[in-house]
């Protein structure tokens, strides 16, 4: 990692809580190792009244240096001369720019002219020792430890040192040396958004409350700085508590110096935040200022589906929505919620065939997310095509670390029935089916012993292999009657009605083929327990002789 250059003369007093729009909010972003939005921030107010036109293209040259555009680098550092000769950090610019080119002589040269002019900055001297070392700080260790060591006799107090040996010490992945020396700069200077910022984020991952409370006290002190607004609310955002990241992030896309882009994260974080009318309002009037916008689009929708009274205009929302994406997917990629949300709204309005083209574009781009493929099965079912369901939910299994019992169960049911489709006209893939549902059933009872389930489902595919009348009515008898102890045994046995019905007729009807009327009319009246209103049935068993 390259080293970022941190000077007190910027610190001190260089809250942003002033109105005007300069290049500090430039640096602050920079020192927070965030390159892409700094360079956005020092040209947006490059030419502002309040910038300071070196300073700016000394950061400028700075972000260039760490994208190795080394010619780049030396244009802006020349360009921050012209408008202030005497400001030194652009010769430390040319003397980095002379120690990539792999002259020292000179890369020393320039860093003697640019002292010259910082008049004893202990930050200019910690300017030249992240020079040295971002180029080799094993071959310039020495020059590294002199230029902190006289960064330290100007001015032991300058926060810009403890940043630098706080990056060190990260860098070799001492986390808690780096948190010590940040909080150090952080003491020197209570306004630094940077030093904050790189402590939070040594424990944004592992610990997000502590990192809540330290960018908290930076936003006690410096209460207008985008930068901690926006860390702030990704903070919360680590720590699940999406509410609170939504709120600060309303402060944050207030602040002049907010990124365009990050308005489109903040309809994303009043979804998560389930604040849906807000997130939807405010997708909308991102896109009424910016109609091409397809990220806002996204949010819009992703919104509205969570608002009742949008029901009505779900399908036409969701159809515009996948027609942009389908005119441009390389730049209007959808998000695996996009996808699941468009389907939903295809098979909700019967258009059951869109709804299978978008979650197989779906698995196509995420082939990881196993629940694409639930929901592609459950999409088939509607069709009831149920070869098509069971070998969508295969994949589902397949992808699945740890399958529950109920998906086992439940690829039990769509292999049986795909069975069932495939027995008159494909007997073998049948055969396959069946075998595959029984794998799936022995998987089921390792782990739930005593359900009820797939003991009927076996008794089922027992039927369905019979050749002949004789071993249709006696196939499945073994497999019912130890299904019906099981489900018999459960907490309510009356949720199983259907499953129940079923077996304790067929077994009723076995026994009667057997002339044992006493056990027929047995199972026959277990029947009418879970249909009690069956008046033809209860004639008929009643009627039995």
């Amino acid at each position: 990692m390259n080293l970022k250059p941190f000077f007190s003369i910027l610190l001190a007093g260089a809250s942003l809580t002033a109105v005007a729009q300069s290049h500090l909010e430039g640096v602050e972003y920079y020192n927070a190792d965030q390159l892409e939005n700094a360079r956005e921030l020092l040209t947006r107010n490059y030419n502002n009244a309040a910038t300071d036109k070196a300073i700016a293209n000394y950061y400028l040259g700075q972000i260039a240096l760490d994208n190795k555009n080394i010619k780049e680098a030396a244009t802006y550092f020349q360009k921050g001369i012209d408008a202030n000769p005497d400001y030194g950090f652009n010769y430390a610019g040319l003397g980095a720019v002379a120690l990539r080119n792999g002259n020292a002589k000179e890369a020393e040269s320039f860093f003697k002219e640019g002292e010259s002019k910082a008049k004893k900055d202990a930050s200019y001297n910690i300017a030249v020792a992240r020079a040295y070392y971002d180029v080799d700080p094993a071959l310039y260790s020495n020059e590294i430890e002199k230029r902190v060591a006289k960064a330290r006799k100007t001015n032991l107090k300058d926060p810009s040192i403890y940043l630098f040996e706080g990056d060190m010490k990260k860098d070799h992945d001492d986390v808690g040396g780096a948190a010590a020396l940040y909080e150090m700069a952080a003491t020197y200077n209570p306004t630094s958004a940077e030093a904050y910022v790189k402590y939070a984020n040594l424990f944004n991952r592992v610990n997000p409350g502590f990192a809540i409370t330290k960018l908290k006290e930076l936003l006690s002190q410096n209460p207008k700085s985008a930068l901690g607004q926006k860390e702030l609310a990704n903070a919360y955002y680590n720590n699940n508590d999406f509410a609170n990241a939504a709120a600060e992030y309303g402060k944050y896309v207030n602040n002049p110096n907010h990124f365009k882009q990050d308005e489109d994260r903040y309809s994303f974080l009043l979804f998560y935040g389930q604040d849906y009318q807000k997130g939807y309002d405010y997708a909308t009037a991102l896109l009424a200022e910016t109609p091409g916008n397809f990220t806002a689009q996204r949010f819009q929708y992703m919104n509205a589906a969570q608002i009742p009274a949008m029901k009505d205009k779900l399908p036409q929302m969701a159809a515009a929505l996948y027609k942009n994406h389908k005119a441009d997917p390389q730049n209007n990629k959808l998000a695996a919620i996009d996808y699941t949300l468009i389907a939903e709204e295809y098979s909700g309005a019967d258009d059951h065939n869109t709804a299978i083209e978008v979650l197989n574009e779906a698995i196509k781009v995420m082939p990881e997310n196993a629940n694409f493929d639930k929901q592609l099965a459950m999409t088939y079912v509607d069709l009831t095509q149920l070869t098509n369901a069971a070998k969508a939910y295969r994949g589902y299994i397949n992808k699945t670390a740890e399958p529950s019992f109920n998906d086992y169960n439940q690829q039990a049911t769509f292999c049986y029935y795909a069975g069932v489709e495939n027995k008159k006209d494909n007997p073998a893939v049948a055969e396959e089916f069946f075998k595959e549902a029984e794998q799936n059933i022995n998987k089921a009872l390792e782990m739930a012993p005593e359900s009820y389930k797939g003991r009927k489902i076996l008794g089922d595919i027992a039927m369905q292999r019979a050749t002949d009348e004789k071993g249709v009515r006696t196939a499945a008898k073994p497999f019912y009657e130890e299904a019906i102890v099981y489900l018999e045994k459960s907490d309510d046995p009356s949720r199983y009605a259907s499953d129940a019905k079923t077996m304790y007729n067929y077994l009723g009807n076995y026994y009667l083929d057997q002339k044992d009327v006493v056990k027929a009319k047995e199972n026959f009246n277990k029947y009418l327990i879970y249909d009690p209103n069956n008046a033809d049935y209860r004639k008929f068993v009643e009627n039995l002789k």
